[in-house]
């Protein structure tokens, strides 16, 4: 319920006439044997956002959408659709995790800790991308400070791009990293737990040691500068109530303005 809240809070403070507000179901739903929980409510989200894509890209087809959870699963749809715009993208993501896990690896069994590993085709056929729609050579994961040891191995066996916390200071570095794959257009996706722990108080996976907002902001307003930018996501924004949002809306809101 705290990811809503979030997610809600951010609504409110975006313009009203820009934002399409999606109800999610609230039933449980069904693994299906696939070894992720809730994949059956999963995957009618996905269909959800992806449906609302379409719809917006229908009216206004040259427009990059920013799409905010919720988790980090709300992410898989858009890269899908930012990939049918624009072949050879790379995938920036910038999160205290990799969100690398497989079913069979995931210590939790949620799909927020697989994510990454669907975008490069290597998850589960119920909610994954078709292998090939982004090369794993164009992902460029940022800020990641905790590693399953599986996440390792995949990173090293299938040339995934690692920018260290120290390495994003550097305000050029995602920017070459991104070139540095022969991608023409990218895709970012942010996880608050990015930021570190001392920087915003929703954050309900703090990991210490984080980048600043300013180094964010820094960072991906450098990476537009020199490379299109096709869509972006916001995930894990996790207040402790409503009225406790407020606290961390002015943070919230300049990392939006760099993705926006």
């Amino acid at each position: 319920m705290q990811l809503i809240d979030g997610a809600q809070a951010i609504a409110g403070d975006l313009p009203r006439s820009a934002t399409t507000v999606l109800e999610v179901p609230m039933e449980a739903g069904e693994s299906l044997g696939s070894g992720i929980h809730r994949l059956s409510a999963l995957q009618r989200v996905h269909g959800l956002v992806a449906d609302a894509l379409e719809a917006h890209h229908a009216a206004a087809p040259d427009e990059a959408v920013l799409t905010i959870g919720g988790d980090c699963g709300i992410a898989l749809a858009p890269i899908a659709h930012a990939a049918q715009r624009a072949p050879g993208l790379a995938v920036v993501w910038i999160d205290a995790h990799p969100d690398l896990n497989s079913p069979a690896s995931s210590p939790s069994g949620a799909f927020a800790g697989m994510v990454l590993r669907a975008v490069i085709g290597d998850g589960d056929p119920g909610l994954s991308l078709p292998a090939g729609t982004i090369a794993a050579d164009r992902v460029v994961v940022g800020g990641a400070r905790s590693f399953d040891d599986p996440e390792l191995d995949v990173v090293a066996e299938r040339g995934i791009s690692a920018l260290t916390v120290e390495a994003l200071r550097d305000t050029e570095a995602l920017a070459d990293a991104v070139l540095a794959t022969g991608a023409e257009a990218v895709y970012v996706h942010v996880d608050i737990d990015a930021l570190d722990p001392a920087e915003i108080a929703g954050n309900a996976h703090p990991e210490p040691f984080g980048v600043t907002v300013a180094e964010l902001t820094a960072a991906v307003s450098a990476l537009r500068a020199r490379v299109p930018l096709v869509g972006a996501s916001l995930a894990g924004y996790s207040p402790a109530s409503l009225d406790a949002a407020t606290d961390d809306l002015g943070a919230i809101l300049r990392v939006i303005g760099a993705l926006a």
